[in-house]
């Protein structure tokens, strides 16, 4: 097995602490690289969402990109990520009351938007708006075929769980998951996603920014992060990657991101290398591959 892509988190020349990921690349029916376990098989959590937003922008073309991406997305609560969530719930039609997703209040949730898209998919195809969220409703069993069929897996052999918003998880191998944000472009609705996440990067933005970071700074690229340290993203001609953080730290995903990027011949651009800063903003330390090319210190 190859190895992993070490991040070290440094203190002025102290590491103090490494963070072991995996990742891989895959173009086609071909894998391009891999560091790690590329069979190592995780919960696509919150990376599912372009995929999830498949059947949604289907059933509803009269839905504008800002309503798609949102959908799309784990924000940051942003006066103009929630109107984006109310403009899709108006559409839908449905309340606030109706998103099923938790708190502070459910249109302020990080997912309310993959809710607020659940509910007009609901109102689309004729099923009860109620309980939409459970596993045995019509939407999530939906839900599941579209992810298997898109990683092109059996749906009853696919491994679920809950995710923090209620709805159904669901899991995969590394490669898996890179071949099937690969083939996102081509899928059915794929293009239509892809295209709004591109054009609405600021709908997308949440407290983990590493795949808007890689959208703002690689054209053509898009991308979702989930929780416990996955990124998934595809660039425009194909290329699908998956990357985990083996003990769930999200501050490497960035510096692992942009040494896959550089084996694979793509430029990263400051994506490389993360600050420490204290509270005084003197930069302290870095996040950083372990070995290999640095770039610039950036924030």
């Amino acid at each position: 097995m190859p190895a992993p892509i070490v991040v070290e988190v440094t203190r002025g020349d102290v590491v103090e602490a490494r963070h072991r990921v995996h990742a891989v690349a895959v173009h086609g029916s071909r894998r391009v690289l891999a560091a790690g376990d590329p069979a190592l098989t995780t919960m696509l959590r919150s990376s599912a969402k372009p995929i999830q937003a498949l059947p949604l922008a289907r059933a509803r073309p009269d839905l504008g990109d800002g309503e798609i991406a949102v959908a799309c997305a784990s924000h940051r609560g942003t006066p103009e990520q929630l109107a984006a969530v109310r403009r899709l719930l108006a559409a839908a039609p449905a309340r606030e009351e109706d998103l099923e997703c938790g708190g502070p209040t459910p249109v302020e949730h990080s997912c309310s938007g993959k809710h607020a898209g659940f509910l007009a998919l609901c109102r689309a195809m004729g099923w009860p708006a109620r309980g939409y969220r459970l596993a045995a409703h019509p939407c999530q069993q939906a839900m599941r075929a579209e992810i298997a069929s898109a990683a092109r897996v059996d749906a009853d052999s696919l491994p679920t769980s809950v995710d923090g918003c209620g709805v159904l998880t669901f899991a995969l191998p590394l490669e898996r998951a890179a071949a099937m944000f690969g083939r996102l472009p081509e899928l059915e609705g794929g293009a239509r996603v892809t295209a709004a996440m591109r054009a609405h990067p600021e709908l997308l933005l949440g407290v983990v920014a590493a795949d808007t970071s890689l959208m703002a700074s690689v054209p053509g690229w898009i991308a979702k992060g989930g929780a416990e340290g996955l990124l998934c993203a595809c660039s425009a001609d194909g290329l699908g990657l998956a990357l985990k953080v083996e003990d769930g730290a999200f501050r490497a995903i960035l510096p692992a991101l942009a040494e896959v990027l550089r084996r694979v011949g793509v430029d990263p651009g400051d994506l490389g290398t993360v600050a420490i800063e204290s509270s005084q903003g003197e930069v302290v330390g870095r996040v950083a591959t372990a070995s290999g090319p640095v770039s610039p210190v950036s924030k």
